[in-house]
Formats: C-alpha cells, structure tokens, sequence
C-alpha cells in the first residue's frame, strides 16, 4: 500500500534513461556541446544535479581536447608535430617551384617577390606560406624565404626553419630531383 500523500508536497519525475543517454552524448567532441547544454538544462528543470554534472563533464570533456590539440599542434616544440610540418614545408616548397615555374610561363619572366603568386581564389591554398612559422624566433613574415638573383634567371626558395636566417644548417629546400630541377630556375646554394 503506497504511503499517504502530503497535498501541500509537489512530486517531481525524475529524468529517465533518455536524460542520461542525452548527458552521455555531451562527450561526443564538439557537437556534444548540444547535447551537454541539454543535459544542463534537464537536469535543471528536474532538479537532476547528477544529470547537471554529467552535461557539465561532457562540455569540458571538449574544452579539453580542443585545448590539447591546439597546444600540441601550435606551441609544443619537437616530436611529430615539428616533423609532420617540416614534411609539410616541403610539400608545399615543391608546389610552390612549379607555380613560379607556371608564373614564368605567363608573365616571361620570374615573379619579383613571392607574394606575387598568392592567389586570389579562397577554395585554393596558398603555396606560399610557410607552416613551419611557428617556431621562428626572429622575423614575423609567414611566407617561404624567395630570393630573385640580379641577373632575374634564378631564384632562391627555402623554408627558413625555426632561426628564421636564411641559407643556415635548419633550412627545409625543395626536394626536387635533380631532372626535375634542371628545366627550372630554382638554384639550392649561393
């Protein structure tokens, strides 16, 4: 026999397996926020503070490792994220020789600075700029050191490296095969 009710006390649910399942999605990272602020709210609105606590955690749980991935993918120094950028740079230096190849081919002669082969289209990335910048210490320019000879027949073209000097023992270059290299204007030493 159920116990007598008090007509002045007010019975409130409690959440269901629904609440908790929304307040386990919450650690889903990123679109889980959604799902953390609706666990919040529920918990609020039920007087859960289990269901509060568990939107809150999932919320951070994001906050986190967001936080993380920025911190080991911009500031932390060395280890696979320098290697990974340095594999990158020459990635990028290599396609970075054929658009000023390309260039030549437009204008007859080779681009004055490298900015003139930024590009305009914002669906294509520039080839220009350099991801190893991070770790540079002496200079706020972003881009691949570019250095057109007097004679404008050759240049040079490097990823400075965290110096930020060029032509120093942490210089990144194109790894361009020698065959590839001898039809370009690309010169690799003064």
């Amino acid at each position: 026999m159920p116990p007598p009710s008090d007509s002045n006390s007010v019975v409130k649910p409690k959440a269901g397996c629904l609440a908790y399942a929304i307040g386990g999605a919450s650690f889903i990272p990123l679109i889980g926020i959604i799902f953390g602020v609706i666990a919040i709210v529920w918990g609020a609105l039920r007087g859960v503070r289990s269901l509060i606590i568990l939107g809150i955690s999932g919320i951070l749980f994001t906050v986190i490792l967001y936080s993380a991935l920025f911190y080991f993918g911009i500031y932390k120094r060395g280890g696979l994220y320098d290697d990974l950028r340095k594999q990158l740079a020459v990635t990028m230096l290599n396609s970075a020789v054929k658009d000023i190849e390309y260039y030549k081919l437009q204008h007859g002669h080779y681009p004055t600075r490298i900015e003139d082969l930024d590009t305009k289209d914002k669906n294509q990335m520039p080839t220009i700029i350099d991801p190893t910048f991070v770790e540079r210490k002496n200079t706020t320019d972003s881009n691949f050191f570019y250095q057109l000879d007097a004679s404008g027949t050759s240049y040079f073209l490097r990823s400075v490296g965290p110096d930020g000097v060029p032509f120093t023992s942490d210089d990144i270059l194109p790894t361009l095969s020698e065959e590839e290299r001898k039809n370009t204007g690309l010169k690799l030493e003064r």
